[in-house]
């Protein structure tokens, strides 16, 4: 596929509101070819982009185009390849038979739906499993088969929405060949996913949403690089807070240090405000620190959520607050 330099997929300033709700809030995102991962905890905004990428749904404001198309337009959706996470299918047709329907709902006369259903089962290892009934299927035979009608239409676009979920590990390194294989081919992949372990092994290419907004993009080691660029705020809770601050002072991973008064049911108590740089280091020797001196820490809360949610991410964790 010929690279014209125009992104494949363009958000410009797109907001989304649901009544008072704001789905998704100013976000800006180029996505051109190759893969790209989309983290992002329930609630983060993850289903929204997604269906506004593939012009399922309207922004409130802003733009979405693909190819320089409105993403809302028919020729905009003829570009693009949508395996959703839901599964909505018609439990007593045979798979072989759904993805010949869906072929002819692209337009395609019967003979050539036929011939892209055969190719595209093929290549999604269904070929010789398609003519029993879906409801019969496992849970990795269904993301095979949607997998396969996104693939119909030969699009430059694909939007994969949680694409290795219930898959075996075989099966799933299958999956991550495959992926790997259309991104190969100049082919745009947009794939979700609720954690950034899985997707590194994909792609080091991520995006994470979190409340309506891109809280970072680029490599993992880039957005780890911003975050140890940005000192990030920490509230903590613990037994005796003068002595953890008088032990966190000196640290160099440490900017500041402060006593935050904080009245709970039993009385007056004080939690630690604590500045650090390079937040991973920070945390992993602040661990170690809490095993070595017996610290009875009660809470750790970051106080940045953008930082939050990204931190949780690049950690292992999901994010959530």
């Amino acid at each position: 596929m010929k690279d014209d330099g125009q992104p494949v997929l363009l958000f410009e300033q797109v907001s989304k509101w649901y009544g008072p709700v704001i789905g998704l809030n100013q976000v800006t995102l180029e996505l051109r070819r190759g893969i790209t991962g989309l983290v992002g905890a329930n609630g983060s905004g993850k289903s929204t982009l997604l269906r506004l990428a593939t012009g399922q749904l309207k922004p409130t404001l802003g733009r979405v185009t693909v190819r320089g198309v409105d993403a809302w337009e028919w020729r905009a959706k003829a570009l693009v390849g949508y395996c959703p996470d839901n599964d909505a299918f018609y439990e007593d047709m045979p798979g072989r038979e759904f993805v010949a329907a869906m072929a002819r709902l692209c337009g395609f006369e019967k003979a050539e739906a036929l011939r892209r259903t055969e190719a595209v089962l093929e290549r999604v290892g269904m070929a010789d499993r398609a003519d029993r009934k879906i409801g019969g299927y496992s849970k990795g035979m269904r993301q095979r088969i949607k997998l396969a009608q996104a693939l119909l239409n030969d699009p430059q676009m694909l939007v994969l929405d949680e694409p290795l979920s219930g898959i075996d590990p075989i099966g799933r390194q299958e999956m991550l060949e495959l992926f790997r294989g259309l991104a190969a081919e100049g082919k745009c992949l947009l794939v979700s996913s609720h954690e950034l372990e899985e997707l590194e092994k994909l792609t080091d290419h991520v995006a994470i949403l979190t409340r309506g907004r891109i809280a970072a993009v680029g490599t993992v080691t880039q957005i780890r690089d911003m975050l140890d660029d940005q000192p990030l705020s920490v509230r903590i809770d613990v037994h005796d807070p003068r002595r953890l601050a008088t032990l966190l002072v000196n640290r160099l991973e440490v900017v500041g240090v402060e006593l935050e008064p904080k009245v709970l049911a039993n009385g007056t108590h004080e939690s630690l405000i604590v500045r650090a740089r390079n937040p991973r280091r920070f945390f992993e020797d602040f661990g170690k620190l809490v095993v070595s001196e017996e610290l009875d820490v009660a809470r750790l809360e970051p106080l940045d959520d953008t930082a939050h949610a990204v931190l949780g991410y690049l950690l292992g964790g999901s994010g959530k607050t």
